[in-house]
Formats: C-alpha cells, structure tokens, sequence
C-alpha cells in the first residue's frame, strides 16, 4: 500500500467494516452537520470524521472519531421502570458501543491488524444523546489509526 493512497484506504477499510456490520445501516463522512439526520430510514447511523494525521519516519498515523448512532424510541406507555424509563436508550447504547467495539478490535487484535491497519494504544468511547436535531443516542469513539509510511523520498 503505497501512503499516497493511504487516506483513502484507511476511511474505506473503516467504512467497509462498519458497512459489514448488522447493527449499521448506514456510513457518511465528513462534516456531520451536512448528513440529513432527519431521515429515519439512514439509522443505525456510523459517521467519520479525520481529526488529524501524523507523518512518522516509517508510519502515519489518522486520528478519527468514529461516531455510532441509533435513533431512540419513546413509548407512550406510563413509565414502570425508572432505571430503564420508557424508551429504548439503553439498547440503542449497547448495540452502538457493541458495532465500535467490534471495529476497535478488529483494529487491534483481527483481520485488519493482520492487515497492516492497527489501532494505536487504548481508545475512548464517549456516549451522547440529543445531540442532534432527532432524539439520537450513541457513542463517540477516537482513535489512531496507524499504517505503514511507505513513501520513497529518492
């Protein structure tokens, strides 16, 4: 893999990852406020964002946030439950934190470490809800990404 493309294939590895997982409908990049949120049909949502990049003699290393999201349902049913409440908020977190979880570990430890993909050190996960214009949960995780720097200077 030369670097030159190595933007290009760090997001696709990232978006091909999440597009294989079940519990993830959908994959944008970029700016977040540009994604239409309002439409229902495109949750479970996982979105890219590229904080940054770091140029190492024989590495480069993207920093992404990788956010998973699931739109909350509310029901109009009396509240029962106080500790679950009357929406599915803390499914919508398990399965999200579940879909990052599973990429971060293949970046770790599975096919895409095996691949020269590798995530650098441990990787925090930083739950929301409401951040959005719809009644959105789900989990923002950042990490390094680090590939090979293969660029010949010669």
């Amino acid at each position: 893999m030369s670097v030159m493309n190595g933007f290009y294939r760090v997001t696709d590895i990232v978006k091909e990852t999440l597009q294989a997982d079940p519990n993830c409908n959908t994959v944008t990049y970029g700016d977040i406020t540009q994604v239409d949120l309002s439409k229902q049909t495109i949750f479970p949502l996982s979105h890219l964002i590229v904080n940054s990049a770091t140029s190492g003699e024989n590495t480069l290393t993207i920093n992404m946030s990788v956010l998973a999201m699931d739109i909350v349902d509310t029901s109009k049913e009396e509240v029962t439950d106080l500790f679950v409440g009357n929406d599915n908020e803390q499914d919508v977190l398990n399965t999200q934190l579940a879909v990052l979880n599973k990429l971060i570990q293949k970046l770790r430890i599975g096919n895409l470490y095996a691949d020269k993909y590798q995530v650098l050190g441990d990787v925090t996960l930083e739950p929301f809800r409401d951040r959005f214009e719809n009644q959105i949960a789900g989990w923002t995780a950042t990490m390094d990404i680090i590939i090979g720097n293969d660029v010949n200077v010669c």
